[in-house]
């Protein structure tokens, strides 16, 4: 088994857990670093576990679904007012709950998924771990 990592560093976002009794109510920021691990039996014609020059459609998500973005629960109940009082100040995603950074990782790789395989060649196999 080949494997080989790629890891796109300084994902700025911010969100706030409404239930937390203390600071976390609060909107704060933190900085991500996404690990992709990909993994073959048999390398490609160039001895490739995964051409990194394919993997521009990931950067491209990244910038486009969670880079500067503010997370919220869905079911925070100042989310809609925080948003609609300054529309232009936020690039929101809602997710099921951001408590943990696990869940919603899970929620966004969801989406991720559904790209890498589109982008997938025809002998492609993909496995994904949370």
């Amino acid at each position: 088994m080949f494997t080989c990592s790629k890891v796109y560093a300084d994902i700025p976002f911010a969100h706030r857990q409404h239930r937390h009794g203390g600071h976390c109510a609060l909107v704060h920021g933190h900085t991500w670093s996404l690990r992709f691990t990909f993994a073959c039996e048999h390398t490609d014609e160039n001895c490739f576990v995964v051409d990194f020059g394919g993997l521009r459609y990931i950067r491209e998500w990244i910038d486009r679904t969670l880079d500067h973005a503010c997370l919220f629960n869905a079911d925070d109940p100042l989310r809609d007012a925080l948003v609609a009082a300054a529309p232009g100040a936020w690039k929101p995603l809602v997710v099921e709950n951001c408590t943990t950074m696990g869940e919603i990782v899970r929620e966004s790789l969801a989406t991720l998924r559904r790209n890498v395989r589109r982008h997938a060649g025809p002998g492609d196999v993909f496995s994904f771990k949370d």
